[in-house]
């Protein structure tokens, strides 16, 4: 008479060990996300300047000429 017990109570362990294998992946697909997602769709290479993220972004159309003229001032600046 184990009144129920015979069935799960030998996999006890597995549902740990699967609750911190779901927990783990869970972070790692967070920490992938984090870590590929660029500032604002721009992956920034090493040798990379704001002058050239300016152009890249006149030539796909997010901002005008005047807005590139003005930004570059603005960069020359600093």
């Amino acid at each position: 008479m184990m009144h129920g017990y015979s069935m799960g109570y030998g996999f006890m362990g597995f549902g740990w060990i699967s609750q911190i294998i779901i927990l783990i992946l869970f972070f790692l697909v967070v920490w992938w996300l984090i870590r590929n997602s660029g500032s604002f769709g721009y992956k920034c290479g090493e040798n990379e300047t704001a002058t050239d993220i300016l152009k890249k972004r006149l030539a796909a159309g997010e901002i005008s000429q005047k807005e590139y003229q003005n930004l570059k001032k603005e960069i020359e600046k600093d």
